[in-house]
């Protein structure tokens, strides 16, 4: 049998029973493979009395191949000390404090996604769960303790199920990685109605956004970079960071599109309406500086549009309007301007695969006549005049 790598992890075909790859270059070092095609890398040793132990390092995909193999090298080097390490861990499991895990779920399991996603992982953890239940271990953490905490925050209901979520999955991987025995304890524990959080802007306060777009630009109460960014979030229907994160090389102005090399939903590419093709042609670009949003100083890229954002909203007279509606009312504006759902799922890069497969066939010249629908129509409602192809639905 080789090495052990990913490739031959991957390769090798479940049996009827569990088959189990020994590596060439680490003695012991295992992968065991069950019929059902889950890959677990174990480190097979005998302890000084001749005990055989077997501990699971962790599942491939969730652990890489060289990432097992160092973990590997590690535990050896502590049995060679005469240390008992599937012992140490089994008693380390007995005592573990939240606080102690979340630590080792930072490193197996947040390390992983992506940087925003780990930045709210950690803003969750630190705000609302460790100060109430870090202290207490794992093997007494109880139903009762995950639902006094859910109650404490029953006047922020969204949050208080977000905070349920991130621990119902991380109480999942405890388990799954041996560090917690029995039920889950957010099991049966319910959440709160939600109100839905979706505001879409109507032709009205689309006006009333515009004419501060324009207040704004005309008296230089705001940055253009600023303005720049908000009208592209509202003329694309992207996420905020994908607007502020956007560089000058991925734009291609021959095809009129954005190739994303990474997002929320993975490698995308957006077809661009003609409304967004000229804001981007009169935009100077700052030399050294790859962002198209540029910040501060003309460094790198623009970080915070919260502030400016509710300024505008004030000069506008709205209120109750996050950056993220924007994208929401792109939606709205494309149910209203007749466009098929399938097709507003296209625009906005939806990343369910059911919903994939319906619009995949949609491409080119057709979805970019769809981006100049939806475009006319936001630019008359900024300007406050009826849309020339489609009537905007209000309210």
């Amino acid at each position: 049998m080789p090495k052990l790598t990913k490739r031959l992890v991957e390769s090798a075909t479940p049996e009827a029973r569990p088959i189990v790859l020994n590596d060439t270059e680490i003695k012991g070092f295992q992968c065991k493979i069950s019929p059902a095609g889950k890959r677990t890398y174990l480190l097979y040793y005998r302890t000084q009395e001749g005990r055989e132990r077997r501990p699971a390092i962790g599942e491939h995909g969730k652990i890489t191949c060289e990432q097992a193999r160092d973990i590997a090298k590690d535990w050896l080097a502590r049995v060679h000390r005469g240390e008992d390490v599937s012992k140490s861990r089994q008693e380390a499991r007995k005592t573990l404090t939240l606080t102690e895990f979340v630590e080792i779920y930072a490193k197996r399991h947040v390390a992983g996604m992506k940087p925003n996603s780990q930045k709210e992982d950690a803003r969750m953890w630190s705000k609302y769960i460790l100060p109430v239940l870090g202290g207490t271990r794992l093997n007494v953490l109880t139903r009762r303790d995950v639902d006094r905490l859910h109650q404490r925050m029953r006047d922020t209901p969204y949050m208080a199920n977000r905070v349920l979520e991130l621990m119902r999955r991380a109480f999942n991987l405890a388990a799954e990685w041996g560090y917690m025995d029995g039920e889950n304890p957010c099991r049966h524990v319910k959440k709160f109605k939600e109100q839905s959080r979706e505001r879409f802007l109507s032709a009205e306060e689309m006006a009333r956004l515009g004419e501060a777009f324009q207040q704004c630009e005309a008296e230089q109460l705001e940055s253009p970079q600023v303005l720049l960014a908000l009208q592209l979030l509202i003329y694309t229907g992207c996420r905020r960071n994908e607007i502020l994160e956007l560089r000058w090389d991925w734009i291609d102005f021959t095809h009129k599109r954005i190739n994303f090399p990474d997002s929320k939903t993975g490698k995308k590419t957006l077809d661009l309406n003609d409304a967004v093709i000229e804001l981007l042609h009169k935009v100077e670009r700052v030399v050294g500086n790859p962002y198209v949003i540029v910040g501060k100083n003309g460094q790198k890229h623009l970080v915070n549009l919260r502030k400016p954002w509710q300024r505008i909203l004030k000069r506008a007279g709205l209120e109750n309007i996050r950056l993220h509606d924007l994208r929401h009312s792109f939606a709205s504006v494309g149910a209203a301007s007749g466009l098929s759902l399938p097709m507003i799922g296209k625009l906005l890069s939806h990343k369910q695969a059911t919903t994939t497969q319906r619009y995949a066939h949609l491409t080119g010249e057709a979805v970019r006549e769809a981006s100049n629908i939806v475009g006319n129509n936001i630019t008359a409602a900024l300007e406050g005049k009826k849309a020339d192809v489609f009537e905007l639905r209000k309210g």
